[in-house]
């Protein structure tokens, strides 16, 4: 099936990652590769000696990056949480991730993560391994799924979907599919923005629960600043609140340098912290309008000017 995705802020996030001036032999790392076009668009600006590595869990991206044919470009099949087993540190000139799913991994009925198809209930990003969304609900006790759908869906009907999974489960019922989960969900939340989905957070909330993301964000960002050069772009897309709400405390908390009151130090001597803020970017109006879940996204952009401590 060719399904097309439309990269999110395109344009913004490739300028922000190449800033001038590039430096001699330029290596640089899209963290997510999905279906392409972030990297297609650095390469397309990448000097001819530099280099561009892309990293994804979903098999369906490692094909589609075997498409490309670029000396300069080469894939790796792993979470970006893990780049620096790849990476020797201060070697990357700029790092992108790009969070979130992609258009063809929601528009799959297959890969079970839309409520708006029927599909299997899986979720996985990578659908060779671990345990997928129908496995985990057949397993988790009320406790376990009311934190996960409370803290990583934000959803006040929590506990009540929690009961509702485990009643459903007890009674002999089988959460295979997407639909039957949605539905499940529905008949609690009884109330919603007409715009939203009653189940669009619990889906958020599991999705991120399989893949560890919010764990793979945390970890993935603290490697990424020691695999940084000095001068170094981090550039961040987040599409939900608790993604930004990592990133941005991790740029913000690392662009300052906390000194004891009453310590005397003169200026020279204050250390410098590992970040600097360069921006914050949203999507035009006019790409809201083009590309309608591109609403949510925000894009933040630091530079490396200090070594981490």
């Amino acid at each position: 099936m060719n399904i097309s995705h439309r990269p999110v802020l395109l344009d913004e996030a490739v300028s922000a990652l190449l800033a001038e001036p590039i430096q001699l032999n330029p290596l640089y790392l899209d963290g997510t590769f999905g279906r392409g076009g972030h990297s297609r668009k650095i390469l397309a600006n990448l000097p001819l000696e530099g280099r561009l590595i892309a990293m994804d869990k979903d098999p369906q991206a490692i094909e589609e990056a075997g498409k490309i044919e670029d000396s300069r470009f080469r894939i790796v099949h792993d979470s970006f949480a893990s780049m620096g087993d790849y990476l020797e540190p201060s070697s990357l000139d700029g790092i992108l991730l790009d969070l979130g799913i992609s258009s063809p991994q929601i528009d799959q009925a297959e890969r079970g993560f839309s409520f708006r198809m029927d599909g299997p209930l899986d979720m996985r990003m990578n659908n060779k391994e671990g345990q997928s969304a129908q496995e985990w609900l057949a397993i988790a006790s009320e406790k376990e799924l009311h934190k996960v759908i409370k803290e990583y869906g934000e959803e006040r009907f929590a506990l009540s979907i929690a009961k509702a999974i485990v009643a459903s489960r007890e009674q002999g019922n089988v959460i295979g599919t997407t639909r039957q989960l949605a539905s499940l969900v529905a008949s609690v939340v009884r109330s919603r923005d007409s715009e939203q989905d009653p189940a669009t957070r619990t889906f958020q909330a599991i999705r991120i629960h399989i893949n560890q993301e919010l764990h793979d964000l945390e970890k993935g960002l603290e490697v990424a600043l020691k695999l940084l050069k000095t001068g170094g772009r981090l550039v961040v897309i987040s599409f939900h609140s608790l993604e930004d709400r990592i990133v941005k405390q991790f740029m913000q908390g690392h662009s300052r340098v906390e000194i004891p009151r009453g310590l005397p130090l003169k200026e020279s001597q204050i250390p410098k912290s590992p970040l600097r803020l360069i921006d914050r970017i949203k999507p035009s109006s006019s790409e809201i309008s083009a590309n309608p879940r591109s609403r949510s996204a925000v894009m933040r952009v630091a530079e490396k000017i200090g070594e981490v401590r």
